[in-house]
């Protein structure tokens, strides 16, 4: 109990970051493991899990009351991110997850590239995709970042306002709402797991959860204010962060 000041400061740093352009995983889940050494790996995702959800859901309700959501694009891929998280989550048990990382290290430096090379990329509406080709794409996204969010997690979210700007043509705002939607139904199928099996710190848990919706609201402010070119800037450095700690734990798990 001694770390909760840490861990709520963190939880708040994080519903900050996540509201605005994914990633507070970034925060949230490093303070945990280090706050908690002696709990498991299940435990630590879980009492993630069991906090960020509800300052995911702040952050949806409150673009949800400000801008137009493109549902039609957030719900087929909520649908099967839901499924697809669960699955993620129960191959955590069996399927190393140092294979990933390497892979989602190069993915990782291609987004950051391609964004900073494209200075207009999601700062307006793009070009939708023909409206036959909406549903079956947003299922394909939802499934495939779905998948990743339930067995590994970090940089979900990044990944999938990337996607959104890239393959429906929304703007880095509409794109960080649209995850927003995919991302709290990756917590709720995550939860789904966790919960029954045990792995689930509740005081801590809401304890955080107060904070992470502190941080979501005032995150969720800014980019309404500010707009796609404020929350492409965060998103950029986010991405940035996240490619340093993925290249120095790949680095080190080798010399290991």
């Amino acid at each position: 109990m001694s770390e909760l000041p840490l861990l709520a400061l963190a939880a708040l740093l994080a519903g900050f970051i996540d509201a605005v352009a994914g990633g507070g995983g970034l925060v949230q889940v490093p303070a945990l493991f280090n706050a908690l050494p002696m709990e498991s790996p299940a435990t630590i995702f879980g009492t993630n899990k069991g906090s960020s959800i509800f300052g995911t859901a702040n952050a949806t309700w409150r673009y949800a009351r400000r801008i137009a959501m493109p549902w039609d694009i957030a719900l087929p891929a909520a649908a099967s991110a839901f499924v697809f998280s669960f699955i993620g989550a129960v191959t955590v048990a069996w399927l190393p997850k140092d294979v990933v990382r390497p892979l989602v290290l190069v993915m990782m430096v291609v987004v950051v590239v391609y964004t900073a090379v494209k200075p207009d990329f999601g700062k307006l509406q793009g070009k939708a995709p023909p409206a036959e080709k909406v549903r079956p794409w947003a299922l394909g996204v939802g499934a495939a970042l779905g998948f990743y969010d339930g067995f590994f997690g970090p940089g979900a979210g990044s990944f999938m306002i990337f996607a959104f700007v890239g393959m429906f043509g929304l703007d880095f705002l509409r794109a960080s709402s649209a995850a927003k939607i995919v991302n709290l139904s990756t917590n709720a199928a995550a939860l789904c797991f966790f919960v029954p099996t045990g792995h689930m710190l509740w005081t801590i848990a809401l304890t955080m959860a107060v904070f992470n919706i502190a941080g979501a609201f005032v995150g969720t402010r800014l980019a309404l204010r500010h707009g796609s070119g404020f929350v492409r800037w965060v998103f950029l450095a986010v991405s940035i962060i996240l490619i340093g700690k993925f290249g120095y734990d790949t680095l080190f798990s080798h010399i290991q």
